[in-house]
């Protein structure tokens, strides 16, 4: 169903449209945000469940996040620096009843009523490994690290008519803490699996060097350093178009990062090394819905079976 012929924005708005007019999206009248419909989850829920299976046998610590985050534990992070344009900060009101009146007179005038309200205690959360790492500060791994399954929304402030450009979306990921070998034999470990996974939906993936969008001039440096060092790979496959693939997982290798910035270390005392694979779950239905056709009833046998279809 992808338009190699049309313009980008084009394309991006033909495969937006169809996927409302076949209901699986629902508009909420914000680009990037969007409901799903019951056939859109069940391929979402049955695609993780295939994910689930194949972790199995390496047993990893299972936690579930919310999608919001401590701020102090999010000032931790270099996300501020990096990537401020993405970020969601949770602000409400906490005044008294004569500020309240003077909103909602703000309101009433059509003025910015949101001077009005107060950063709160937390952020949303733009990557589910970030709950992670403060939950081990402090602490020594034992020489095994540690394996850990999360899934969680994620937040970025990035609205788009690309429909698998969403601002808020679920990614189940697996991250590995210990040494440099084990977060790099990880990263290469499930780079080889997400592409087994993918494939055997039908999703013929490609595998590319890839850097983060970091923000502004120093950001370009840091995104050209990054591919430099092959720190970030993305499994690719075409969803509106052909012209531009869309990322539908990433493995990625954060060196010490997050090691340093939560004081998490291996036996010998040096920070430890952390690695994750990402599955975008809402853009890998989107693939499939795109590859497959609308309805899953009519989708191959093979991709069939492993979504228990």
């Amino acid at each position: 169903m992808c338009i190699a012929t049309m313009s980008l924005s084009e394309a991006y708005q033909h495969c937006q449209d169809q996927l409302l007019e076949a209901g699986l999206l629902i508009s909420s009248g914000v680009p990037g945000l969007y409901g799903f419909s019951g056939v859109f989850e069940d391929v979402v829920e049955r695609f993780e469940a295939a994910v689930t299976r194949r972790a199995k046998p390496l047993k990893a610590e299972v936690m579930r996040f919310p999608a919001i985050l401590n701020r102090k534990h999010y000032l931790q992070t270099t996300h501020i620096e990096n990537f401020p344009d993405l970020m969601g900060s949770v602000h409400s009101f906490t005044g008294n009843e004569h500020d309240h009146a003077k909103l909602l007179d703000k309101r009433a005038r059509g003025e910015d009523w949101t001077t009005s309200l107060t950063p709160t205690d937390v952020m949303l959360t733009p990557a589910a490994c970030y709950p992670l790492y403060p939950t081990a500060t402090g602490t020594t791994l034992t020489s095994e690290g540690r394996l850990v399954d999360l899934r969680s929304f994620v937040f970025r402030h990035e609205p788009s008519i690309d429909p698998a450009r969403m601002q808020i979306f679920r990614q189940r990921e697996f991250v590995r803490m210990g040494t440099a070998e084990q977060a790099l034999e990880h990263r290469e470990y499930w780079l080889q699996v997400g592409q087994e996974v993918l494939n055997s939906v039908g999703l013929a993936v490609q595998s590319v060097v890839a850097n983060d969008p970091f923000f502004g001039r120093g950001g370009r440096m840091m995104a050209a350093a990054q591919k430099e060092q092959d720190l970030k790979f993305e499994l690719v496959h075409a969803v509106a178009t052909s012209e531009k693939p869309t990322a539908i997982t990433s493995c990625n290798y954060h060196l010490d990062h997050f090691g340093h910035a939560f004081d998490f270390k291996t036996p010998d005392g040096k920070y430890a090394h952390t690695a994750c694979i990402g599955f975008g779950l809402e853009r890998i239905a989107l693939a499939l819905f795109m590859t497959h056709g609308f309805d899953p009833d009519h989708w191959p046998s093979d991709v069939k079976s492993v979504l228990a279809l």
